[in-house]
C-alpha cells in the first residue's frame, strides 16, 4: 500500500526520511494525500480533503489545524508534545534572565554611545552601569502556569536555579506530575500564582478556554512588579492588558515571542516589553525532534492504525494479531459495539482481537480479523449510522 504524504513548511529531512520506503511517497503538491505533516502552516477547511486520514503537526501546539472539523470527518489529529521542550526551556530561562538584569537595556546603552573619547569611555560606561542594577534568580518565586511537557522541564529548571517554583494546571497528567521535583509547589489557583510570584510563566495550549486567559483581572491581583513570560501563544495573553499593567507597575517587565503593534510600540518608548520572532523551538535539534516524533506517529497509524499524541483521538495503541485489520472511528454512542460485530459476523469475518476506546464524542475501534475485510464489509460499517470512517489495513 503506498500512502502519499503532502508536506507544508520546511520538515526536517531527519523525520522525512522514516517514510522513505515503498509504502510512502512524500510531495508538497500532493492533491489527494493520506496525510498532512506541517508546521506553521494554517490550515484552511477546504485542505481537509476525502482521501486524508490524519495531519500531524511537527510542534506541540495545534491551533492552526481545525480540529473540529478534523474530528468530524474522522481525520486523526497528531502533535509532538516534548519534542521542543528543551528549546523552549532554554529560551525561556533567557527570558526570564533578560527581564531581570538589565541585559537588553545595557547593551543598547553601549552599542548607542556616541561623543565619548577612549579616555572618558570607561567612565562614562562605570557611571551608567547603575541604571541597570538587576536582581537575581534565586531565591526568587517563579510561577509555572500549564505542566505539560515544556512546563515540567522549566519548573524543573527553576529548582536547579534555586528558585521556589509554584506550579498551575488543573489538568495535569500522572506522566508530568511524575516528572515534578518535590521542591515545587502545585497550587490550583491561577490568582494565587499571579499574586505570589516574582516571574510567571506561560505553557499552555491556545484553545478556546485558554484564550485571553491573561486578562485585567488576573493581572491587577498580580503582585507588584511582576515579571511576566509568553513563549507559549500570543492568544492566551491580552495585549491591552499587558500595556495597563505596565503603566500601573503590576507588571514591570514583559518578555514574548509573538509581535504585536502595540507592544512594539510600548518596547521601543519605554524598553520594558522584549519582543522575539517566534523561535522559542527554532533550533535545529527541535525540528529534527518534532520532525522526527510527527513522521513515525504518523507512519504507526498508516501502517497500523495505532494513535499516539493525538490531540483529537483516544490514544490506542495495539500489537498485530494478525496480518488483517480493520479501524473504525464512530460517534461515542451506546450500541456501536454491538452493531459492528454484527455486520463482520454477518459478513463471515471472525474476530481475532478488538480494542475500543473513547474520548469525548469520539470512539475508535481496532480489530485484527482472521481474513481480509471485503469492500462489501467496509461499505456496510461506513453506511451504519454514527460511523465516521472506515479504513481496512493490510
Amino acid at each position: 500500500m503506498n500512502f502519499k504524504v503532502k508536506t507544508h513548511n520546511a520538515i526536517a529531512d531527519t523525520g522525512l526520511s522514516r517514510l522513505n520506503d515503498e509504502n510512502f511517497s512524500i510531495s508538497a503538491e500532493e492533491i489527494s494525500p493520506d496525510a498532512i505533516i506541517l508546521r506553521s502552516y494554517k490550515m484552511p477547511e477546504e485542505d481537509l480533503c476525502d482521501s486524508l486520514k490524519a495531519i500531524a503537526r511537527a510542534g506541540a501546539g495545534y491551533n492552526n489545524v481545525p480540529i473540529a472539523k478534523c474530528s468530524e470527518l474522522g481525520i486523526v489529529v497528531f502533535n509532538t508534545p516534548g519534542a521542543n521542550a528543551n528549546a523552549v526551556k532554554e529560551i525561556v530561562l533567557a527570558g526570564l534572565l533578560l527581564s531581570s538584569r538589565g541585559i537588553f537595556a545595557g547593551a543598547n546603552f553601549i552599542k548607542d554611545i556616541e561623543g565619548v573619547t577612549a579616555n572618558n569611555l570607561k567612565s562614562h560606561v562605570e557611571s551608567g552601569k547603575k541604571e541597570f542594577k538587576g536582581r537575581e534568580l534565586k531565591d526568587g518565586t517563579l510561577g509555572v502556569v500549564g505542566m505539560g511537557a515544556i512546563g515540567a522541564q522549566v519548573a524543573n529548571m527553576g529548582v536547579m536555579l534555586e528558585m521556589n517554583v509554584m506550579g498551575y494546571d488543573p489538568a495535569i497528567t500522572v506522566e508530568a506530575a511524575w516528572k515534578l521535583p518535590n521542591k515545587v509547589s502545585r497550587s490550583d489557583d491561577l490568582k494565587s500564582i499571579f499574586a505570589n510570584s516574582d516571574y510567571v510563566t506561560l505553557h499552555v495550549p491556545a484553545v478556546e478556554a485558554t484564550k485571553n486567559l491573561v486578562n485585567k483581572e488576573l493581572l491587577t491581583s498580580s503582585k507588584p512588579g511582576l515579571k511576566l513570560i509568553n513563549f507559549a501563544r500570543d492568544e492566551i495573553v491580552d495585549s491591552s492588558a499587558i500595556i495597563e499593567a505596565l503603566i500601573s507597575g503590576q507588571l514591570s517587565n514583559y518578555v514574548t515571542d509573538f509581535a504585536d503593534l502595540d507592544l512594539i510600540e510600548r518596547a521601543n518608548s519605554h524598553g520594558d516589553v522584549i519582543i522575539f520572532p517566534h523561535i522559542g523551538a527554532s533550533t535545529k535539534q527541535a525540528e529534527e525532534n518534532c520532525s522526527v516524533m510527527a513522521a513515525d506517529q504518523l507512519k504507526d497509524f498508516l501502517e497500523n492504525g495505532n494513535i499516539k499524541n493525538s490531540v483529537n483521538f483516544p490514544e490506542l495503541q495495539e500489537e498485530r494479531k494478525s496480518e488483517f485489520r480493520l479501524t473504525v472511528s464512530n460517534k461515542n454512542v451506546a450500541g456501536m459495539i454491538g452493531q459492528i460485530t454484527t455486520v463482520l459476523a454477518d459478513n463471515d469475518l471472525n474476530i481475532i482481537e478488538m480494542t475500543n476506546k473513547s474520548r469525548e464524542d469520539i470512539a475508535y475501534n481496532v480489530i485484527d480479523l482472521d481474513s481480509e475485510a471485503s469492500e462489501k464489509v467496509i461499505s456496510d460499517l461506513s453506511s451504519l449510522d454514527n460511523v465516521i470512517k472506515v479504513r481496512g489495513i493490510l
